[in-house]
């Protein structure tokens, strides 16, 4: 019977352990949860956070690539400019030989010729979306036009406005690619 009487004691120190594993196994786990949750927040706003950059980073993507398609959009529209700007002093001269051939009466032929190629031209380049700017009378506008020279006015109506073109503006597809030069009544 010694030994169930030892026994009895002996149980004691073994329950006070238990309690105490039990209470550190709880305290542990209690822990692990808090530790849990607090990853799972923490986990939480990383997500957010890359969500945001996500979004970020799409919303800058599409603006770039409207951006592009609206200059591909002006390439396209305005990629025969250069060869239109080396074009108008031919453009010019004819309108010259038209002028100087205008006192010429035997040549009749001659007139013809330059004013069908004339028009020709003048046609095969307004389909391409070039117009003419500039005319005698119109009101001065710097937007459009390039004042050479200011000679006062014949008429008092005639005060702003343009008294004389020397050079033809040209507008490609609403864009300005020369400016009128014009002679201006003051």
């Amino acid at each position: 019977m010694k030994n169930e009487e030892l026994n009895p004691e002996e149980n004691i120190p073994e329950t006070t352990e238990n309690q105490a594993h039990a209470e550190t196994a709880a305290s542990d786990k209690q822990s692990n949860q808090e530790d849990e949750v607090t990853q799972l927040e923490q986990l939480k706003k990383e997500l957010a956070e890359q969500n945001d950059k996500f979004l970020r980073l799409y919303s800058e993507f599409d603006n770039f690539r409207r951006r592009t398609a609206r200059e591909k959009l002006d390439i396209v529209k305005n990629a025969s400019e250069d060869v239109i700007k080396q074009l108008l002093p031919i453009l010019d001269d004819f309108e010259r030989a038209i002028q100087n051939n205008e006192n010429v009466e035997d040549s009749v032929t001659l007139k013809e010729g330059f004013t069908l190629i004339y028009n020709k031209l003048k046609s095969g380049l307004e389909s391409k979306g070039l117009t003419a700017m500039g005319e005698k009378g119109e009101v001065f506008d710097t937007d459009k036009h390039e004042a050479l020279t200011n000679i006062p006015a014949p008429d008092e109506k005639d005060k702003g406005k343009v008294i004389e073109v020397i050079e033809k503006g040209y507008i490609l597809n609403d864009k300005i690619i020369r400016f009128a030069k014009v002679v201006v009544g003051n």
